[in-house]
């Protein structure tokens, strides 16, 4: 079976998420989307049309399964999805409330349900297999609810387990000191530092470093909170950067909706009672930036300046001017130096367009 993660419906929606890299890259839980169809499946998952036609030599060949690419499955295994998938195949999904699927039309939707998706994807990845042994320098509660795979560094730290599952990466590291309360998830690579406070829901992607407190938040990869400073209810895209003691309000004085900004509507739509941060791929914040309330950043930014940030701050903006293109790929490319890496051409085509 090949099954198709079609975005085009969705991704004006998901702004600043889905536009450089495609929807079913979004991470929620341990995993993201397209890596949550491929374990629940077994099958061949595109994420795209176009990757599709691409990828298969007889033109005329057609998805075995056609979804959008926003429905986030459970853990279930394939047999139990089959009855929606008469629905799935029309392309219309209105079971958000399911045990099966859920979906996700606002980026808010992803800080949202990451408790849920935490629990998913530790069920799924964990079934039938071992941890690694926690090391006795640890204080431990419900540590049959720890998961540490091979490679991973935890010692002199604090895990409180019995509120939700705790999964560390492979070759990740939790500092000295940290303080962790599940549901958590540190990915492949990434890094807790000394005397990070975190709570539950929150996941640190694949080589990120967490820093100061966090709470309830989602780091998709590459991207750094290094330092002390407060970060609620927040999704960072990739390659984001947030500079020593910065910091974002996640509810309003007066205890209020917040709205966020939506760039498929072109107004602020409400996201409940908490949200706080909402960051695109490439993008950076100077030391001591203070976010408001349902701040939207787009991609490529670099926030600094008096004051507080708009609380919508539009792609290529170099504190309140315009970003140089040169000057963008200089910046990306620098940081990616950082972690080993370097800009491709697909990804200047992609900013470029």
């Amino acid at each position: 079976m090949k099954i198709v993660l079609n975005d085009t419906p969705v991704k004006a929606g998901l702004y600043p998420f889905g536009i450089i890299n495609p929807v079913s890259s979004i991470r929620v839980g341990i995993l993201t989307i397209k890596e949550k169809w491929e374990k629940i499946t077994g099958a061949d998952v595109f994420d795209s049309v176009d990757s599709f036609f691409v990828s298969v030599n007889d033109k005329n060949e057609k998805p075995g399964l056609l979804i959008e690419s926003n429905v986030v499955p459970a853990k279930y295994w394939w047999q139990q999805l089959q009855p929606y998938l008469g629905t799935l195949r029309n392309g219309s999904i209105d079971i958000e409330d399911s045990d099966i699927v859920k979906n996700i039309n606002h980026p808010w939707q992803i800080f949202q349900l990451n408790d849920w998706a935490i629990r998913q994807d530790y069920d799924l990845i964990t079934a039938g297999r071992t941890s690694q042994p926690i090391s006795s320098t640890n204080k431990t509660i419900a540590p049959e609810n720890i998961f540490i795979e091979e490679g991973a560094k935890v010692e002199h730290s604090i895990i409180n387990a019995s509120t939700g599952p705790v999964y560390i990466g492979k070759n990740a590291e939790v500092m000295e000191g940290c303080m962790i309360r599940g549901p958590f998830a540190l990915c492949e690579g990434a890094v807790l530092k000394m005397g990070a406070k975190v709570y539950g829901a929150t996941t640190l992607g694949p080589y990120c470093m967490g820093g100061g407190e966090i709470k309830n938040s989602v780091f998709f990869g590459y991207s750094n909170k290094a330092h002390d400073g407060y970060l609620g209810d927040s999704v960072l895209g990739e390659w984001c950067n947030l500079g020593a003691g910065t910091s974002n309000s996640n509810i309003k004085n007066t205890a209020g909706t917040v709205k966020l900004w939506n760039n498929q509507t072109k107004s602020y739509l409400p996201a409940g009672l908490k949200a706080g941060l909402i960051m695109g791929d490439y993008s950076r914040a100077a030391i001591n930036t203070s976010f408001n309330t349902g701040t939207v950043v787009g991609i490529c930014c670099n926030v600094f300046g008096e004051g507080f940030p708009p609380k919508f701050i539009s792609d290529f903006t170099w504190g309140k001017e315009r970003y140089t293109f040169a000057k963008i790929l200089e910046d990306i490319n620098n940081w990616k130096k950082l972690k080993n890496q370097s800009i491709t051409e697909r990804e200047i085509n992609i900013l470029k367009n």
